[in-house]
């Protein structure tokens, strides 16, 4: 609005020049400065004098700048708009059984056993909600700018190591492996802990959508500007059509609307690439499983 307000000031200190130097010419500009705060199309056509056509041609600019600013204003509250709900959607299920396990809870009657699955229970939703709001936190701050993001050669190794551990519990309760082929480990440009990040999406999604009993394998090979980072499951597979969406935030396919997700860490991840000069691809066949390659820069 200031940036209006300024140019409004600035035509109309115009205006007032040419009101009193030529009635007519002022004529004319109060047209187009009527066309630009009724946020009409000035007519131009009619304009053939030498000084009066550029400065038309100015306002013309003029116009086409805060038609931009107010495109992207609009733009920016409906992503708001659009934050929100997510946020709001993603936060109902587990705001609610956190609600209902803490009434059960309070109640006298029951058992010992049934207290301690509901501590349990509640425990889990209450961790679900504090992922979700640190996800979110993170996107968000990725987003506009904020966090200082500092990146440069680290083992790689190291980074996967850490990635692994942190969702060793999850792979072993549902007996999956993860299969680590043997490499050269190598610096590769990377801040560690975001990068962890990364892996532990990718590695809790392969998880999380692989049958009991399955295997996910990690593979590593070495380019010559980039290091190819490969995480291949024999899961549910994503379809063709839906690739392209996938990295796309809150995106989740109807398919797992029933499996516990966000649809954040595919986006969080691809952010954290772009800002360690990396990127992601996948490769996925429906039915049979999907295979992640992160591409990192050779340090």
């Amino acid at each position: 609005m200031t940036v209006i307000l300024i140019w409004a000031v600035l035509a109309s200190g115009i205006a007032g020049y040419f009101y009193i130097h030529d009635r007519r010419r002022w004529r004319r500009v109060d047209r187009l400065l009527d066309d630009i705060l009724s946020d009409r199309k000035m007519n131009l056509s009619s304009l053939n004098e030498g000084e009066l056509s550029q400065l038309a041609s100015r306002l013309s600019r003029i116009q086409e700048k805060l038609e931009m600013e107010i495109g992207r204003a609009e733009e920016e509250k409906e992503q708001v708009k659009q934050l929100i709900s997510n946020m709001s959607h993603q936060l109902k299920t587990p705001l609610a059984n956190v609600m209902m396990y803490t009434q059960l809870l309070e109640s006298e009657t029951i058992s010992e056993a049934e207290r301690k699955e509901f501590t349990a229970k509640l425990k889990i939703h209450s961790e679900r909600i504090d992922w979700i709001l640190n996800s979110l936190f993170k996107m968000v701050k990725l987003e506009e700018g904020v966090i200082s993001f500092e990146a440069k050669g680290y083992s790689i190794k190291d980074t996967l190591r850490g990635a692994v551990s942190a969702v060793y519990e999850k792979a072993e309760a549902k007996g999956i492996e993860i299969i680590t082929e043997e490499f050269e480990d190598r610096k590769l440009w990377q801040n560690p802990k975001w990068t962890c990040e990364v892996f532990e999406n990718l590695l809790e999604n392969a998880i999380k959508y692989s049958a009991a009993g399955s295997q996910i394998c990690i593979q590593a090979e070495r380019f010559e500007m980039y290091t190819c980072i490969t995480i291949t499951d024999s899961g549910i597979g994503i379809k063709a059509e839906e690739l392209s969406k996938i990295f796309h935030r809150f995106y989740r396919s109807n398919e797992v609307q029933n499996i516990e997700g966000s649809g954040i860490g595919l986006y969080l991840s691809k952010m954290i690439l772009e800002k360690e000069k990396g990127y992601m691809t996948v490769v996925s066949e429906y039915g049979k499983g999907s295979c992640f390659s992160v591409f990192l820069r050779n340090s």
